[in-house]
């Protein structure tokens, strides 16, 4: 789990543009994380997590798009069924608002990336590293049943 810059970009909706986009990415070799497109009549707002912020931010600069960043929290997930339920399910009974959440299909070694814009990311990252850590302390501390031999029960 880690914090990543995630631009928010502000697009006309008309053919091309995206494409445009993504190419001037390519082109500055950022790979792209995860990206989530939203639309409307008049323009598209395409929310994107990629390797360079710096670089990212000077293309849309150049470009004159219109843009946003913002911080928000990258969860490694194992890729099956729940994964991604289970985090928003902690981070709910914290008492931490998610504002919006996406993931991507896959990453490395079958896993995946969710994105999570959260009202409270120290807290966020608190509840999510701390139910590993307490989960073993109540382990370590549970007494060791030790198995005696029939004569010494007696």
């Amino acid at each position: 789990m880690h914090l990543e810059t995630q631009f928010s970009i502000f697009m006309v909706n008309k053919p091309g543009v995206l494409a445009q986009l993504l190419n001037a990415l390519a082109d500055e070799k950022i790979n792209i994380v995860a990206i989530t497109m939203m639309d409307s009549v008049e323009h598209g707002v395409m929310r994107i997590v990629g390797s360079g912020a710096v670089k990212t931010r000077n293309i849309l600069k150049k470009m004159n798009m219109q843009f946003s960043e913002t911080q928000v929290l990258c969860v490694n997930l194992p890729n099956h069924a729940g994964a991604f339920a289970d985090v928003t399910n902690k981070l709910s009974k914290a008492h931490i608002n998610i504002s919006y959440a996406y993931c991507t299909a896959g990453a490395r070694g079958g896993r995946t990336t969710g994105i999570l814009k959260v009202a409270d990311v120290k807290k966020a990252i608190k509840v999510l590293d701390g139910t590993s850590t307490a989960t073993h302390k109540k382990t370590s501390k549970t007494k060791k049943s030790v198995r005696r031999s029939p004569s010494s029960r007696k």
